[in-house]
């Protein structure tokens, strides 16, 4: 009988993003209710979780592609351009 193979997401299977990336995926962590939505969809898996939930993004494998932001039940998750965000000061 074959052996069958089964793929399964592994973090940064394509790499890293290097300054590439146009959108970075925000989580607004107030509104989130730890669904895990993003982490199920998140085709990269970059996308961690702590002991309660609450998901974390591994911005060095991240490609922005979205996915996340859309799948969110909460909308909590916004798209936005690294060049806008604000500086903590």
């Amino acid at each position: 009988m074959p052996t069958t193979s089964y793929s399964k997401p592994v973090i940064g299977s394509t790499g890293k993003t290097g300054s590439w990336r146009t959108f970075d995926p925000k989580i607004d962590l107030d509104e989130c209710n730890r669904c895990r939505t993003c982490w199920l969809h998140c085709p990269e898996a970059v996308i961690s979780l702590d002991d309660d939930g609450t998901p974390h993004i591994d911005y060095d494998y991240c490609k922005g592609c979205g996915i996340c932001s859309q799948v969110c039940p909460k909308k909590c998750i916004e798209m936005v351009r690294p060049e806008t965000e604000e500086v903590e000061s």
